[in-house]
């Protein structure tokens, strides 16, 4: 039997029903060098989802973005890249951390999602970055 590929790079989500995941899919199949994923968001108010394309450089820029956070800084990912972007900003506008998730060039929607991570989210996150890097990482061909 094969090894499970892993598929959750981000996942924050909290008591209230409020969560923003990404989750790698597979090999893009229009692209050698990236991978499938999707940004899931799910609230009692709304949920949703979009299409997302990574590759190697995004990932290494969600590495950059988790020391950011590691810092008490907050971060944005992907902001310039066509597509959608996850910005995280430590004391939101409601007192909490808040997730946003926008897609400025395709939908035009924004969607903050204010949520409290567990303590330890920062090292749960380099650990899937690890993981989804180490498995995926060296099937891409740039």
């Amino acid at each position: 039997m094969g090894e499970i590929a892993p598929r959750e790079l981000i996942s924050l989500a909290d008591d209230e029903g409020n969560s923003v995941t990404v989750n790698v899919l597979g090999r893009d199949p229009g692209w050698s060098a990236g991978l499938e994923a999707e940004i899931v968001v799910r609230t009692p108010f709304v949920s949703g989802r979009i299409d997302l394309v990574l590759s190697a450089s995004k990932l290494e820029s969600w590495a950059d973005s988790l020391d950011r956070l590691d810092a008490g800084e907050d971060t944005a990912w992907m902001e310039w890249d066509r597509g959608p972007s996850i910005s995280i900003q430590l004391d939101g506008e409601r007192g909490c951390p808040e997730v946003v998730v926008e897609d400025e060039s395709g939908s035009m929607v924004t969607v903050r999602v204010p949520l409290v991570p567990p303590d330890d989210w920062i090292a749960d996150h380099r650990q899937r970055l690890s993981q989804v890097m180490t498995h995926w990482v060296p099937m891409l061909s740039e």
